[in-house]
């Protein structure tokens, strides 16, 4: 009989056994990847990825993973560009709105009400909305593999910021604040969202050595 303080052990592989999968929830929160992209031909496409970070300070190298072939990944691949922009609690809704698993033909821009917005360095429009945006070109796209060495359908897609929009309000002596600009951060259930606060801050610095 398993002890009553014993931690729930699963092999993935096997299932969780549990009524939603907690790795996600376990990995959270989590930035959200709010990509801007467009074709070959100039049809734009805005769509959110939970699976997203930032993987190298210099050059500054941002990543996400798409899950399928899905209309950004193509577009990367036609084009080499996209652009991130930050989702805050004003434009929650919005965001949610462009995840809609509309037709390729469909602009989630249009049809989240949001305003598209030159980028400076690339052909990719901003959200205007937004209040920091990166300008990307893509670096890498690796199909992920698992352990067994087989590929999964699943594509990492890195990209270098070679441009970045900041909202000056955000900005408080030079210094980004982070928690003024309101980010949402994904959660692990199927529809649970965070925001960032100030009250949630805390600090340490970093030690010396020896």
């Amino acid at each position: 009989m398993t002890p009553p303080d014993s931690p729930h052990f699963y092999q993935p592989a096997l299932g969780h056994g549990l009524p939603h999968d907690p790795f996600n929830a376990i990995v959270g929160p989590r930035p959200i990847g709010w990509i801007a992209s467009q074709s070959a031909s100039g049809q734009r496409n805005l769509a959110p990825y939970s699976f997203f970070n930032a993987f190298n300070y210099t050059p500054p190298i941002i990543g996400f993973a798409s899950i399928g072939r899905k209309d950004t990944l193509r577009n990367i691949e036609q084009t080499g560009e996209f652009v991130w922009n930050l989702a805050t609690r004003p434009l929650a809704e919005a965001m949610n709105a462009s995840c809609a698993p509309a037709p390729a033909e469909v602009d989630e821009f249009g049809l989240a009400g949001l305003t598209p917005a030159p980028s400076r360095l690339v052909q990719v429009p901003r959200v205007a909305q937004s209040p920091v945006a990166f300008e990307c070109r893509k670096t890498q796209i690796i199909q992920l593999q698992g352990a067994d060495g087989g590929a999964v359908p699943t594509w990492l897609v890195l990209g270098e910021v070679v441009g970045v929009h900041i909202a000056r309000h955000l900005l408080v002596d030079g210094v980004y604040d982070t928690a003024a600009a309101r980010p949402i951060l994904r959660g692990g259930g199927p529809a649970d969202y965070f925001e960032i606060g100030a009250d949630a801050l805390f600090r340490m610095a970093r030690p010396a050595w020896p």
